[in-house]
């Protein structure tokens, strides 16, 4: 199966790559999952950009504890989805592979090192509709089939 792309190519614009992996995080009720808002009031899954030699882990671990201070159990990797973006704060244009993967277990480690972004614990609905990327929110999709064919 061919990986989902969203948004169009524009040939006007050079893109930027810009690899990321995200994690799909419920917390124990299941009932909700954690979000970052960000300062434009976006609404992102946590996570961020791959630095250079790290694996997929390594880069959640590290955005995790940037932007929550927390660690968790990374599990299955739930799908991979592209998306073509223009970012008007950063003034680029994005080519934006992005891994997704379920998480669990949230321990609380230290204070978040981003001081900027609103942590919050978001409903299944609200979180899968609200999500700024459609990447996103097709990483939550995914983890949702999963969880409703156990």
């Amino acid at each position: 199966m061919t990986d989902p792309v969203f948004g169009k190519h524009d040939p006007q614009l050079d893109y930027k790559l810009r690899v990321g992996v995200y994690g799909v995080i419920p917390d124990q009720s299941g009932k909700r999952l954690l979000v970052l808002g960000a300062p434009n009031h976006a609404l992102f899954l946590p996570g961020g950009e791959v630095e250079a030699g790290e694996s997929d882990e390594e880069t959640l671990a590290r955005e995790l504890m940037e932007e929550f201070g927390i660690k968790v159990d990374i599990g299955q990797r739930l799908g991979r989805a592209t998306e073509y973006f223009y970012s008007h704060h950063r003034e680029t244009a994005y080519y934006h592979p992005a891994t997704f993967y379920a998480c669990s277990n949230i321990q609380i480690v230290q204070s978040p090192l981003e001081d900027f972004n609103t942590l919050m614990l978001m409903p299944l609905t609200s979180a899968a509709a609200e999500l700024k990327r459609p990447t996103h929110r097709y990483g939550v999709a995914q983890w949702l089939a999963g969880k409703n064919a156990q």
